[in-house]
């Protein structure tokens, strides 16, 4: 008979959730700005700088799986995974200050070189917390309707962090004035702080305890994780034997690739098209007061009709919304705001739903192969998710070397053709609105249904011991 679990406590739901605060905070600001502080302010040029923020990226989906199978590892021989996740808080505030730290009179080229590195190196940081709290779900409830719980309100302090860092972050660069390197090192300085903070506060609420028996419970404590070889297939295995997963997860890339290329282009839109620079901060309101508002009713709407369906919907709202705004083009202006909302509200069911399916997938594959693997989920998911939003900003980079961009450096204006405007307007709206059509159809063969996993729910559970310390 199957146990009917307890919900989870709001000291649960909250601790959680505020990670967010953090991911949600890397995740936005330097894609909002990092390209932007490459072309208009180190003078590196716009392909250039799109194929050194991809290799940062490629980077940190290369070491993703090999996190998962340490992450594992330290679940089976500690009963947590929160090591690894203090770690990463404590280590990205400095690598993070360190990629806006380029010291003055260094030419575009050495200037590349060393963003690279240290945005390699806060890269790396962030998935040694990223990749164990995205597998905390399936750990933390077996219920199918509590994660939907879980995860909205993480997206609705997701939704915060978009606003308190993409409207914050460039406030912050501001009161640099007319020194624009002094503006990135504040800003850097802040927002670092800030989201290991939030890293560390939320690796609280990782279980301890926990006792397992799956590839590494089996193992004795003085046993290893596997070689990086072992990570990689048994990432591939987890790929090749779920395709639920498989589904999600290439939906989730391509909607990343979206959402990363309207990110990244963001400030050009405010700088270029809106011709005010201060703007994206109006944008970014513009997004995240819909997103507040949708993402509680997209689970109710999920709790109604299921996670699938309401998770279409939303990709339907947001890709018309992308569409909509091609008609920048022909009259650029203010009225931008309304279909942006429109895209908010659609970006709150395209996360909350997608990061609610994913323990289900954890927890279906845990029931036919074994547990013990959520680590590897996680860290194939953080890989598939960061290659969406790292390649977002790879094609906002080609549209404008394509269509002619002209970088510079701090203190210097470049004037932009029409063309160049144009590129910047598409990578905006079509070419999103295209990539969630793509994600669509990924989507249909997505095979699990809630009956699934109730269905497997039929052993039962004992309450696991959050930490205090």
């Amino acid at each position: 008979m199957t146990m009917v679990e307890q919900p989870l406590t709001r000291r649960t739901v909250a601790g959680y959730a505020i990670g967010s605060l953090g991911t949600g905070g890397f995740s936005t600001l330097p894609g909002l700005v990092l390209i932007y502080y490459m072309t208009d302010t180190l003078g590196i040029a716009a392909i250039a700088a799109g194929l050194l923020v991809t290799a940062a990226k490629v980077w940190d989906v290369i070491i993703d799986p090999i996190i998962g199978a340490k992450s594992d590892y330290s679940l089976a021989v500690t009963g947590s995974r929160r090591r690894l996740m203090v770690l990463g808080g404590l280590l990205l505030p400095l690598f993070f200050f360190l990629t806006f730290a380029v010291p003055a009179g260094m030419g575009p080229g050495l200037a590349g070189v060393w963003v690279l590195l240290a945005f390699m190196a806060t890269a790396t940081a962030f998935s040694l917390f990223q990749v164990p709290y995205i597998a905390l779900p399936a750990e933390l409830t077996s219920s199918y309707d509590q994660r939907t719980r879980l995860l909205t309100v993480r997206v609705v302090v997701l939704s915060l962090a978009i606003l308190l860092f993409g409207a914050g972050g460039p406030a912050l660069r501001s009161l640099g004035g007319d020194n624009e390197p002094v503006g990135y090192l504040l800003m850097a300085a802040v927002a670092g702080v800030l989201i290991g903070f939030f890293m560390l506060l939320s690796s609280r609420v990782a279980p301890q305890g926990i006792q397992r028996r799956g590839k590494y419970g089996q193992l004795g404590a003085s046993s290893q994780s596997g070689s990086i070889a072992s990570n990689y297939r048994d990432g591939f295995a987890a790929l090749k034997r779920s395709p639920a997963f498989r589904s999600l997860l290439f939906c989730f890339a391509l909607q990343g690739l979206a959402t990363g290329s309207m990110l990244a282009g963001a400030q050009y839109v405010a700088t270029w098209v809106l011709k005010n620079e201060s703007a994206v901060t109006i944008l970014f309101i513009a997004l995240i007061g819909p997103a507040l508002l949708f993402a509680p009713l997209w689970r109710l709407l999920a709790g109604r009709i299921g996670k699938e369906r309401s998770f279409n919907y939303a990709s339907i709202m947001f890709g018309l919304a992308a569409l909509a705004m091609v008609g920048l083009l022909a009259a650029p202006g203010e009225w931008i705001y309304l279909p942006v909302a429109l895209a908010g509200a659609g970006y709150a069911g395209m996360q909350s739903l997608p990061m609610s399916m994913l323990p289900d997938v954890i927890s279906h594959d845990g029931q036919k192969h074994g547990e013990g693997s959520a680590g590897i989920f996680g860290g194939v998911w953080t890989a598939g998710e960061t290659t969406g939003m790292a390649l977002g900003a790879t094609v906002l980079t080609a549209v404008l070397a394509a269509s002619g961009y002209v970088q510079s450096v701090a203190g210097e204006t470049a004037a932009q053709s029409p063309a160049a405007t144009n590129g910047i307007i598409l990578s905006f709206s079509l070419v999103p609105a295209l990539l969630v059509v793509a994600s669509l159809l990924v989507f249909r063969r997505y095979p699990l249904r809630q009956q699934d996993i109730d269905a497997g729910q039929n052993i039962s559970t004992t309450p696991r011991r959050e930490g205090t310390s």
